[in-house]
């Protein structure tokens, strides 16, 4: 077995290709040690948050994009569990509002970024932009934009602005001491199917179906494409991507979880130490409490 956390980077200096990379794949690891594993890593995990949270110097946004049924919210309460709901965020992010329409389209994603010392987690985000809209370009019209009256203004080099632009982006907030890591949940467009047919089987996760998704898997290659493009377009040293198997849904947390620990644990994160004056102080309270 390979270090899940290098087999799954997309590396900038390489030609991304989602063929390249099995929906199924778990790397030797069986379904039975998966509870342990991931126990294990949570566990690791917690502990580097305490530091992270402690220290005050970083925080880590992990961004969590796939199509429809993929496991994004299972794959986040899984490997988030054990950690300290005091250290992080969750933002799930649905279409734009009519003030988000009035702003840029990293505005609000910019709003949601995690304070130093935290976790955020964006459920969907930013990628959106060139993802659903990639599909469905009318919705940029949306958008306010004085350039684009129509949907033939967007062209190549409409795509070109919006890749550099969340390029920048990324780029900015890592150089102010936030660690971005992204997870694209590869889900085969069979085990969708089969997703898909048991919340409509399964009273309790109807609410999860909307006529929609199957408006929306049929342009399953569109989506493809668009993933791939910017996946190629946007993966870099410093802010990559990480393609994730996701038909083992137990695999996948496994994979996300092994990502999440190796990069915190490669920030080599410490507890502060107080100034001496601080502990003498420290002593002289504890010298008082003693006495009490």
């Amino acid at each position: 077995m390979k270090n899940l956390t290098e087999q799954f980077k997309v590396k900038s200096d390489t030609k991304f290709s989602l063929s390249d990379y099995d929906p199924a794949f778990s790397d030797g690891y069986e379904k039975e040690d998966a509870r342990a594993v991931l126990t294990e890593l949570i566990g690791e995990t917690f502990k580097l948050q305490a530091q992270l949270y402690a220290s005050n110097n970083y925080s880590l946004l992990i961004i969590f994009q796939a199509m429809d049924a993929a496991g994004k919210d299972s794959a986040i309460a899984h490997t988030m569990s054990g950690l300290n709901p005091q250290g992080c965020q969750v933002y799930s992010f649905k279409q734009p509002s009519s003030e988000d329409y009035d702003h840029d389209f990293l505005w609000r994603h910019y709003k949601a970024l995690p304070e130093s010392g935290r976790i955020g987690i964006h459920n969907r985000s930013h990628y959106e932009n060139v993802l659903v809209v990639k599909v469905h370009p009318e919705l940029a019209l949306k958008e306010n934009n004085p350039y684009i009256k129509d949907v033939k203004d967007i062209d190549k080099k409409f795509w070109e602005q919006r890749y550099e632009s969340i390029r920048n982006f990324e780029k900015h907030i890592h150089n102010n001491g936030t660690i971005v890591i992204k997870f694209f949940l590869n889900v085969s467009k069979q085990e969708q199917k089969k997703r898909f047919l048991k919340r409509i089987d399964n009273p309790a996760k109807n609410w999860k179906f909307q006529a929609s998704d199957i408006t929306e898997r049929e342009h399953w290659d569109e989506y493809m494409s668009a993933y791939e493009k910017a996946i190629n377009e946007t993966s870099t040293d410093d802010c990559p991507w990480y393609v994730i198997p996701a038909d083992k849904k137990w695999f996948t947390r496994i994979a996300i979880s092994t990502i999440i620990h190796d990069t915190l644990k490669g920030l080599k994160l410490e507890f502060p130490v107080l100034p001496k004056e601080e502990m003498e102080k420290l002593q002289e309270a504890k010298q008082l409490l003693e006495k009490q």
